[in-house]
């Protein structure tokens, strides 16, 4: 009679978690179907995209940028489908506790992998559970890359999988003691060891299989009930949001942002056709996100990688990507159910709770009831790191540069020092207004003259080298733009440079969210650039290089771009310069966002230095993938700082920890940031007052050319 009772108990649970779980799946793929079409290309190519997802899922690629963690969650995750067997027999066990699979019941091989895959999968969980804990929030506070997340779905995840693996033990313990089990011990010791201490109790095998089963049914059902459950969904939604991501050649979404389509999804936004009632001019609703956005948000883990990364996070701002992701989760299903009944704030007697969820704006303060607050969003960076660190693909930059488009071009809301920014950019062509005969004062100081386009490129130009509107206008960028030049000279590089033709390649604009601005200075340089005839550019700056390179060609500007720091490093290893006058320095190198994470440019400056004889290099802590921002990426460069610690100090006190000499970039806004906060530790008497900020083609150029220290008046006065 007991038999039959569990029977009967476990497969009412089977039926109704399979129903539940069926319920859940139709109503989040509804929930994601609310949000607005994405790219043609997300849906292909079908080969490369699959190829990715598996290399990704199966292989951990990104998991395992924290090894250990990355190897624990493998054999957890793993043993979710290939345990699936023993929930087979485990329905069987209820009814007869001496139930076995057909064919593979015996099998040695089956039962050692059984015994292999649930012993790692619970030394892993439990692993990673003690790790929650240790580096969990009650101890650490913000620190921690847990805080934010909800702690009781993690905990019952944890708890779940602990309970389903020792009864997988337990129940083949039973069986041991039964003298039913088939395996050898050499295959199944933890079996047989636990069988030397159970009783031979079929009733008691009975009981755990049901136990097994009840719990294991009741997990799809509480995902059903909590879609929100980013730890218990992400098992089954990260392989689409892998597959589906930007870059199907498995990178994370950084480089160019994406451009503003329009209502169809399936071209580019006209500013002189589109409409902002009918065209989406950013993102003002979280149903104005695209279906893939919602997906993002449906899959996050809470598992803080993001955060934990994030520069603005880590000098107390209140911007924290996972808690923004899951705030527009919780937001977007909290919605949902009312969208697809067609309700709206118009309804007629329409309750008043909901009338305020469907009327609660996405951006704005506590008073206005906002979803995510102008602090969170304005903290942003764009520097990549959420992007980098994040397991499952969220493209987190995206997200927030759609909030900033609507804010900026429809609600006309943004910090008041970008309306300078903005105002230089339309009226001068370069954020800090001056005038275009500036562009080439910083050509007065060569010995040689550098070629300026007219109309067309001259005969024989290898490069246009673009200057930058910091290259070009700021004085501590200048002696780069100059060292680039000369060392392209000394190497009998042919180039030529726009002059005053070059405008600012529209980056501030794009990134501070005025996508109207952009596309009037890139349309601009991309007709200039076309009829000079450029296929082949060289840019001293990131940020240039980043938008030339990834974004000029959504407007039809397609050229080869190099960053200065690759093309010297080329001509270095090619012998057409050869570094020998030695510098005796210790110096750290800072990685600029824009040309690592966005565009892993990681080596060319490493390589650099490894060939200036003299040269003593020390990495700071947080370097490469994990490098720490400037903070003036995202259009910050132009906005003040009032919130937590500067971040550019946060970068020098980093720096400061390897006793440099010399710090060293290759990005005029890092060098301006950098050197700001540093001439700020020197007035503190925390910073030697040799320490300066150079870019690493200074100190090619010190090398190559022994003098060029003299006209930086003896560049450095040892203590």
């Amino acid at each position: 009679m007991l038999y039959i009772v569990l029977g009967i108990i476990t497969t009412l649970f089977a039926v109704v978690g399979v129903a539940m779980f069926a319920f859940g799946i139709s109503r989040m793929v509804r929930t994601m179907r609310l949000g607005r079409p994405v790219e043609s290309e997300r849906t292909g190519p079908f080969g490369r995209r699959l190829t990715t997802t598996l290399l990704e899922v199966l292989g951990h690629t990104r998991m395992l940028k924290r090894p250990w963690v990355g190897v624990a969650h493998w054999f957890v995750m793993v043993s979710f489908p290939l345990l699936v067997f023993t929930v087979a027999e485990a329905h069987g066990e209820v009814w007869d506790p001496h139930f076995h699979l057909p064919l593979i019941h015996d099998w040695t091989v089956y039962g050692l992998a059984i015994e292999l895959i649930a012993a790692l999968g619970l030394i892993a969980i439990v692993g990673l559970a003690l790790y929650r804990q240790i580096a969990g929030p009650r101890r650490r506070g913000r620190d921690s890359r847990f805080a934010n997340s909800v702690h009781w779905t993690a905990y019952y995840v944890e708890a779940y999988i602990v309970a389903l693996l020792v009864a997988i033990f337990v129940i083949r313990g039973f069986k041991v003691a039964m003298a039913d089990f088939p395996f050898p011990v050499w295959a199944t010791p933890i079996s047989h060891a636990l069988g030397a201490v159970l009783p031979a109790s079929e009733p008691a095998l009975a009981l755990v299989a049901a136990f097994k089963l009840i719990i294991s049914w009741m997990f799809f059902m509480v995902l059903a009930a909590v879609l929100t459950m980013g730890i218990g969904w992400h098992r089954f939604t990260a392989p689409f949001n892998i597959y589906f991501k930007r870059d199907p050649e498995g990178g994370p979404a950084l480089g160019g942002l994406k451009p503003m389509m329009d209502k169809s999804g399936t071209k580019p936004l006209d500013f002189e056709e589109a409409d902002p009632d009918e065209d989406p001019f950013g993102v003002g609703k979280v149903e104005d996100f695209t279906w893939k956005g919602l997906l993002d948000f449906s899959t996050c883990t809470e598992c803080g990688r993001c955060q934990s990364q994030c520069p603005a996070w880590n000098t107390g701002k209140p911007l924290s990507p996972k808690k923004l992701v899951m705030d527009l989760r919780d937001h977007a299903y909290a919605k949902a159910p009312y969208l697809m009944q067609g309700v709206t704030e118009e309804t007629p007697d329409i309750h008043d709770d909901v009338l305020s969820l469907l009327g609660q704006p996405l951006v704005g303060t506590e008073e206005e009831g906002g979803i995510i607050h102008p602090d969170v969003l304005w903290s942003c960076t764009n520097c990549g790191a959420c992007v980098e660190q994040c397991p499952v693909d969220i493209e987190h930059i995206d997200h927030i540069m759609d909030m900033r488009r609507y804010q900026v071009m429809i609600e006309s809301s943004f910090p008041s020092e970008a309306n300078t920014l903005l105002k230089n950019l339309e009226n001068k062509g370069n954020p800090w207004g001056m005038a275009e005969d500036r562009r080439m004062d910083w050509m007065a100081e060569l010995d040689f003259e550098v070629p300026v386009v007219e109309d067309r490129l001259p005969e024989g130009t290898e490069y246009l080298f673009w200057v930058g509107c910091a290259g070009a206008l700021e004085d501590r960028a200048k002696k780069t733009t100059k060292a680039i030049a000369e060392l392209l000279h000394m190497a009998g590089v042919k180039f030529a440079v726009l002059g005053g033709m070059e405008a600012c390649t529209g980056d501030p604009a794009r990134r501070l969210g005025m996508e109207y601005v952009f596309q009037m200075l890139a349309q601009q340089n991309v007709e200039t650039l076309n009829e000079a005839g450029v296929t082949k550019i060289v840019a001293s700056c990131p940020h240039c290089f980043n938008t030339l390179g990834n974004e000029y060609p959504q407007l039809g500007g397609e050229y080869d771009v190099v960053h200065h720091s690759q093309l010297l490093a080329q001509l270095v290893d090619e012998g057409r310069l050869t570094p020998v006058q030695p510098i005796e320095e210790n110096i750290t190198y800072h990685d600029p966002c824009f040309l690592g994470r966005h565009n892993k440019v990681y080596t060319p400056p490493r390589e650099i230095m490894e060939q200036v004889p003299g040269i003593t290099t020390k990495e700071m802590h947080r370097h490469k993938e994990r490098g720490f921002c400037c903070g003036a990426g995202g259009a910050r460069m132009w906005m003040e700082e009032r919130i937590g610690k500067r971040i550019n100090t946060e970068r020098v006190d980093e720096a400061l920890t390897t006793d440099p000499d010399t710090v060293s970039t290759a990005c005029p806004f890092c060098q301006v940031m950098l050197g700001d906060a540093i001439n700020e530790k020197k007035s503190a008497g925390e910073a030697k007052e040799s320490l300066e900020v150079v870019d690493v083609s200074q100190l090619l150029l010190r090398s190559v050319k022994p003098d060029a220290a003299a006209s930086e008046e003896e560049h450095k006065e040892k203590a």
